[in-house]
């Protein structure tokens, strides 16, 4: 495995133009992809290359740039993928021997490993008042916001400026070709029961890590009613957040925005509690800006 792994680098680094290992890293961030970053830090004696040289190394093994060459770049590309599956960075020692990379020079380098994770995604099932409001707040807080709609008077460049993807489709099946993996995170704002019925089943079939529901408690009931008719089960409902948003006493779309994305960081950042599902903000507004407020559980 660390031979193929070396083998499969050194032909990314030989063969075709020289890549600009920041502009590979922006777009793989953009793409959703991980990468790490080895650096050397400390060279020693006689060595291949010296401090600062860099190597990306993809989520599928294959680099730009070079440390060298050699074991040591092969062990350097395996611990860039452990790194990346961590998420945490490493610093690593190697010795220059024979048997390390077939020099016998006796230098010495350290090589600074920085997994580089790519920005967290939001799923935007909605692009109403608050659809809108909350992909502008997603982007400042530094997500990638995929927004969903099947109207394209909304569903565009005009209504969501900020948004990096926008898709014009039918909710019962927005999710199709939406990339969404246990590191996403998914808000259902559009304007009907019905379209987040349709909206609720197509997440919960996903690993989303977070599915937030704009809506007041009486909505919540009428949904669950229908999941659980359509075979859903406590657990996949107990997903659900909703009434969505940390309790700030939010009312307008860009308050619910606010509130909506202070509970996702919450969330990211696995600081939420464990009855997150069961708290929500007091004041809720509907996909088309009217207030609703919720009663007390």
């Amino acid at each position: 495995m660390l031979g193929d792994y070396a083998h499969a680098g050194r032909e990314e680094v030989m063969r075709g133009p020289n890549v600009n290992i920041y502009e590979e890293l922006v777009r793989l961030r953009k793409e959703g992809r991980l990468c790490a970053l080895a650096t050397i830090v400390q060279s020693l004696g006689s060595s291949p290359q010296k401090e600062g040289a860099k190597m990306l190394v993809r989520d599928d093994g294959s680099i730009a740039g070079t440390l060298g060459g050699g074991c040591i770049e092969a062990e350097a590309i395996e611990l860039s993928l452990l790194a990346m599956k961590e998420g945490s960075p490493r610093t690593v020692p190697f010795t220059l021997t024979e048997k390390n990379g077939g020099l016998v020079c006796g230098g010495k380098i350290v090589v600074f490993i920085e997994p580089m994770l790519p920005d967290p995604h939001l799923v935007i099932l909605g692009a109403g008042h608050v659809g809108k409001a909350l992909s502008a707040v997603a982007t400042l807080a530094g997500f990638r916001v995929t927004a969903v709609d099947d109207r394209d008077d909304f569903a565009n460049r005009d209504n969501l400026p900020d948004a990096d993807h926008i898709v014009v489709r039918d909710f019962s099946d927005a999710l199709s070709g939406v990339a969404v993996n246990s590191d996403s995170f998914i808000v259902i704002a559009t304007r009907g029961h019905n379209h987040d019925l349709d909206a609720l089943k197509g997440s919960l079939r996903t690993e989303a890590r977070y599915v937030g529901l704009v809506g007041s408690r009486r909505k919540r009931a009428v949904l669950f009613r229908f999941l659980k008719d359509a075979g859903f089960s406590d657990n996949d409902t107990a997903r659900v957040i909703t009434p969505v948003g940390l309790p700030i006493g939010s009312v307008t779309p860009e308050e619910i925005a606010i509130s909506i994305m202070a509970q996702i960081i919450e969330k990211r950042r696995k600081h939420a509690s464990p009855g997150l599902g069961h708290s929500s903000c007091s004041g809720i507004v509907d996909e088309n800006g009217a207030a609703e407020t919720a009663s007390p559980s």
